[in-house]
């Protein structure tokens, strides 16, 4: 069975839930082994054998992290030369698909982004099979790769993690970056501020507010919490000042993919819908029972969000007690 390689996605050795996910689509289409670079892999073996991973090949070079993807890049066209995998998976943030851009390139292989499901072909060509929703989720895709090595960058969220033991055995390679590779370096960098919620591109659950909040989201915040959600704010509330850039939910801020989406005063412009719009479930709450969110919700509440959100936190919270 031919090999897949999971770009592994991690803090120092805390795996995020993204590359649980990106193991178990990988076992539709091969035998997943995970690429994991940089500190941590003690930590982090357990989590990689509990999911799947039947071989590991690690870096511990910090010279290929010290350096913005381009090492990365060159690190995982080194393993589709020698390794041949049936195809590589990495997570579609930013950085995953500027790799995954750039592997392509150097490995003469087609690429898919931003995939909400991938299987393996059924004609029996051992090929890849995607789905994709693009154009601000107006049309939905099938695609798969003709030439080369597949290379599919997942949208978080797209799978739902499932554990199969695996050996997770691990294989130390000796890499060294090119000198082209270190055309930029990472002067400084800062972990994000915790608060205690999901991060936002991973949460199974979603809340965002828009300008119907008025720069109030201290409701928003509360039913997120009762719900163990992650909290997101339209470009609008963004602009105001009344959210952080980081918490951007649309087309130029994040694209989430939760189980559930929650629409709280947001009238729902294309810009945001882009970038939200591929949402299991969605609902909107908006007194405006006119505004363009209520074209693509499966639920929506027309009424004030002051008065409608701290009723249903109240009955969550009474319903865990």
């Amino acid at each position: 069975m031919a090999e897949v390689l999971v770009l592994v996605d991690h803090v120092e050795g805390k795996v995020r839930k993204t590359t649980s996910e990106l193991l178990t689509i990988a076992r539709r289409l091969g035998e997943p082994s995970a690429v994991f670079i940089g500190p941590g892999f003690d930590a982090a073996k357990d989590t990689l054998a509990r999911f799947g991973a039947e071989k590991v090949y690690r870096v511990e070079s910090p010279e290929v992290l010290e350096h913005l993807v381009v090492p990365q890049a060159e690190l995982l066209a080194q393993l589709v030369s020698s390794a041949s995998p049936a195809a590589v998976l990495v997570p579609s943030s930013p950085e995953g698909k500027e790799i995954a851009a750039r592997l392509a390139v150097k490995t003469e292989s087609g690429l898919i982004t931003d995939a909400v499901d991938v299987q393996a072909a059924g004609d029996g060509s051992g090929g890849v099979a995607t789905t994709q929703s693009v154009f601000a989720g107006s049309y939905t895709v099938s695609a798969t790769v003709t030439k080369g090595t597949p290379i599919v960058a997942v949208k978080p969220n797209s799978a739902t993690p499932e554990e199969v033991a695996g050996a997770a055995a691990d294989e130390v390679l000796d890499f060294t970056p090119s000198e082209a590779a270190k055309g930029a370096k990472i002067t400084e960098s800062k972990p994000k501020q915790a608060t205690g919620r999901p991060e936002l591109t991973e949460a199974a659950i979603v809340v965002s507010g828009g300008r119907g909040t008025g720069g109030d989201f201290s409701t928003v915040e509360d039913f997120a919490d009762s719900l163990g959600a992650a909290v997101g704010a339209s470009r609008a509330a963004v602009d105001a000042g009344w959210y952080p850039h980081t918490s951007q939910v649309g087309q130029t801020g994040k694209q989430v993919s939760p189980q559930l989406y929650v629409a709280c005063g947001i009238s729902g412009a294309i810009q945001h819908r882009a970038g939200m719009q591929t949402s299991k479930t969605i609902v909107a709450v908006n007194k405006d029972n006119e505004a363009p969110i209520f074209e693509l919700v499966d639920f929506g509440v027309v009424g004030d969000l002051f008065t409608v959100l701290p009723q249903a936190t109240e009955a969550i919270t009474a319903a865990k007690d």
